[in-house]
């Protein structure tokens, strides 16, 4: 049995102020998670959770990945907006023209996120979490819609989208260029096994589909570190 989209983790210099402006703005609860980490939890049992983890290296440049948050009129966009800088957000400039309608934030801890505006068709068919948007290749859209079972939703120009087979969150890849890599990702995706799995025929065959093993130990409470096609560091967490 393969495993499933347990989490996106952020790897944060401050875990509990990040955590709190998460929870705040999506208007999800706040709970002790594994590893020392706060976790952000869904409102469905379908969803992934938030997680934030304690890291000690400050942001360097553009996260390869980042959250694109809906809205269903120009007034939700600006109410998001607001919440997102009174939580201590702000505005960023990473190259966006003055035409395009969606606004450009960073949470506190410097990571980008992007807030849509209405009638993006897109998205319609998502939740407030529209799309976890990630720089990447066509291999690794591909890789991950093998991993995770999910279905190509997009899958055009050298850019794919995957989408749970229960709906929700969108997850992209924008295709070349790709930026260079540069040390760890602050964003990471974690993968869960069910009970009874077996951690080493999972990691097997995610090897098969393209991923390897990392070259750092096995991280903190049981989870197995590797690397999809683009290098990215992803998790599988043992079950327990």
């Amino acid at each position: 049995m393969s495993s499933q989209l347990f989490a996106i983790c952020f790897n944060a210099t401050r875990p509990a102020d990040l955590a709190r402006f998460w929870s705040g703005l999506l208007g999800w609860d706040l709970a002790g998670g594994p590893d020392d980490g706060i976790d952000v939890l869904p409102p469905d049992a379908d969803g992934f959770r938030i997680r934030f983890l304690p890291g000690r290296e400050p942001k360097t440049g553009q996260n390869r990945a980042h959250f694109d948050l809906t809205s269903a009129s120009q007034e939700e966009q600006r109410r998001t907006v607001a919440r997102a800088l009174e939580l201590g957000g702000k505005h960023i400039d990473v190259g966006q023209l003055p035409e395009e309608g969606h606004v450009v934030l960073a949470d506190p801890d410097g990571n980008e996120l992007c807030v849509i505006e209405a009638g993006n068709k897109f998205l319609a068919d998502t939740g407030f979490v529209g799309a976890l948007a990630c720089d990447g290749t066509r291999e690794v859209g591909y890789f991950w819609s093998e991993a995770l079972r999910w279905p190509l939703v997009w899958d055009q120009d050298e850019e794919t989208a995957i989408q749970s087979p229960n709906g929700g969150t969108k997850i992209t890849w924008g295709g070349p260029p790709v930026a260079d890599k540069t040390g760890t990702n602050r964003l990471f995706f974690e993968l869960a096994l069910p009970a009874g799995a077996v951690v080493d025929s999972e990691v097997d065959r995610l090897v098969s589909l393209g991923a390897t093993r990392a070259e750092t130990r096995e991280g903190d409470g049981g989870r197995v570190m590797m690397l999809d096609p683009d290098g990215n560091e992803f998790a599988v967490r043992r079950p327990r």
